[in-house]
């Protein structure tokens, strides 16, 4: 059974890289408008239950095949607060060990309103 709960009005993003953290049948879920685009993940981390979404929002590094670090456009990984842990929003993983991901969620858009589907 799915549920659909209302989180936020797109008004309440002020941007990219903005987030708004709610409850979805006790659960606590942020959802993050990135490059336009909405993803929602819950709101703690796989590692020690820290509020994940809380923290700082960064550029994801890589490193390619020559061994070169590489710095991605734009903010899209989270940064546990608690031990720096860093999960991509748009997917979830784990940047650094992909074994571990953070659950996501659908996010709709209706009417100007943002939903997180459950």
């Amino acid at each position: 059974m799915t549920s659909r709960q209302r989180i936020a009005n797109v008004e309440e993003f002020d941007g990219d890289g903005d987030r708004v953290i709610g409850e979805v049948d006790g659960l606590e879920i942020a959802v993050f408008r990135i490059d336009g685009k909405y993803y929602a993940l819950a709101n703690y981390c796989v590692h020690q239950g820290g509020p994940l979404c809380e923290g700082e929002l960064t550029s994801r590094v890589t490193v390619d095949e020559d061994g070169w670090e590489r710095i991605e456009e734009g903010e899209s990984t989270v940064l546990c607060p608690w031990h720096g842990w860093m999960f991509d929003v748009t997917t979830g993983r784990s940047v650094d060990d992909e074994r571990y991901a953070v659950p996501t969620y659908d996010v709709e858009v209706e009417g100007g309103d943002v939903f997180v589907v459950r």
